[in-house]
């Protein structure tokens, strides 16, 4: 019979201290089937690597600072059966803190020592796991075949080329695999940004065809709305990925919208689960396929100030192949269009106020004049299609109770713009409206 096999990975807010290990140790004592662990670097050390690599002459005290703290996670470390692992990390280190002290620029040098920080946690975690009896072993996510699309900082996981090279017989037992980085198009090691461990995380149980993976954080899910607003909530049961993307691009902490791609298309499930409170046997927040019966509001993301960029076309000739290269363009400087009005002679793009002035920069490149219309906020009421009816209901009212107009509606969500700047108090009326608000 084929074990089930689930894909963990646990991020540096599951790393805070030695407690932390043994939870983990617990969490894959306990799990069915075989686990694959992803991991990020210990809490902090990220942080501690950064600095150093843009102040390398000042770091003569880091390696040494990082041998104790690893070994205290890990005693027994420098003598175990990873040992010269260890001592390689940390050798490698001190290179390329020497390397980027007479070439601050060196890039590459950069990237080897900032992954140093997941290299070590790999091998803490599978030190304390193998002293449980646990078979686990570290793996560098660049050393079975990981490959990214891009060089230095990459976007997303090469899925293609990884499927191609990835070496499943470094797969056995209980693998911790480094998170966030891989290898780079151009053959060297590449970082990828924001939320790179959790897609590393979701790119290997696509590889792998895993059966799901799980996101142990330190919150109990995700919320419909985001904690910073003070409206308390309880987390959303279950998300369709279409869902979950849309409110991750906006306005949930816990999510990043690469973390769900690698899942749509093979329809792997993934769950969100604290780490430090009790194992239940369902998570509080799965996300996977669309749901399209379950027609309701989810959840509710929100930016604040955001631009519509508007132009004139005389040429209609000429108004499409520009307006591809601005989109283009728009991509390469990872500018998000939230809405793209198009119609003969005029186009209006709408942009987050943080990227109005690399946006228009763009704009100016391909058209003459533009135009901007300042907003106070951006509603996405996140859930599948509503019903016609209930659709038209739903805006009618909130176009009564709130100065919002709509901006474009979608499989997953309805997008609202108001000129107000009270969000706090309009989030307030759509969670109590929408019933997602529930009382302390």
């Amino acid at each position: 019979m084929i074990k089930s096999m689930t894909v963990h990975k646990f991020g540096g807010s599951c790393l805070r201290d030695i407690s932390d290990l043994s939870r983990i140790a617990e969490v894959i004592q306990h799990w069915p089937g075989q686990s694959v662990l992803v991991v990020s670097a210990l809490w902090g050390t990220t942080d501690r690597l950064m600095r150093a690599s843009q102040e390398p002459r000042y770091a003569s005290r880091l390696v040494n600072d990082l041998s104790r703290q690893h070994l205290r996670f890990a005693p027994g470390l420098i003598d175990g059966d990873n040992a010269k692992l260890f001592k390689a990390v940390l050798k490698g280190i001190e290179l390329s803190l020497d390397e980027l002290s007479r070439n601050p620029h060196e890039w590459s040098a950069t990237n080897r020592l900032l992954a140093a920080g997941e290299r070590l946690s790999a091998l803490v975690v599978a030190h304390h796991l193998q002293k449980l009896g646990i078979p686990a072993h570290p793996v560098g996510a660049e050393d079975i075949g990981l490959q990214l699309k891009g060089v230095n900082r990459a976007p997303t996981v090469d899925l293609e080329t990884s499927m191609k090279q990835l070496d499943r017989s470094a797969l056995h037992g209980t693998p911790v695999i480094t998170g966030w980085f891989g290898e780079g198009s151009d053959g060297e090691l590449a970082l990828l940004g924001r939320g790179g461990s959790d897609h590393t995380a979701t790119s290997i149980a696509h590889l792998i065809d895993a059966d799901k993976v799980v996101l142990w954080k330190d919150v109990d899910g995700v919320l419909p709305l985001n904690p910073r607003w003070g409206i308390s909530s309880k987390p959303v049961p279950y998300l369709g990925y279409g869902e979950a993307v849309e409110l991750s691009r906006l306005d949930t902490p816990v999510l990043h919208p690469a973390t769900v791609e690698p899942l749509r298309s093979i329809g792997i499930p993934l769950e969100i689960r604290d780490l430090r409170g009790v194992v239940r046997q369902t998570a509080s927040t799965i996300i996977g396929p669309d749901l399209h019966q379950t027609r309701r509001i989810k959840a509710v993301g929100c930016l604040p100030n955001v631009v519509q960029v508007s132009v004139q076309s005389p040429s209609l000739e000429a108004q499409s192949e520009k307006l591809g290269r601005v989109l283009v363009d728009f991509a390469g400087e990872n500018i998000p269009c939230w809405d793209l009005e198009s119609k003969p002679g005029s186009i209006t793009w709408t942009v987050s106020q943080h990227d109005l002035k690399l946006a228009k920069s763009i704009v100016s490149k391909y058209f003459d004049k533009s135009k901007t219309n300042e907003f106070g906020v951006m509603f996405s009421l996140v859930g599948n299609k509503l019903p016609e009816d209930s659709e038209s209901e739903l805006i009618e009212k909130l176009e009564e109770m709130l100065d919002v107009e709509v901006l474009s509606v979608n499989d997953h969500a309805i997008r609202l713009i108001s000129k107000s700047s009270e969000i706090h108090t309009m989030l307030e009326i759509l969670a109590n409206y929408l019933q997602l608000a529930v009382e302390v």
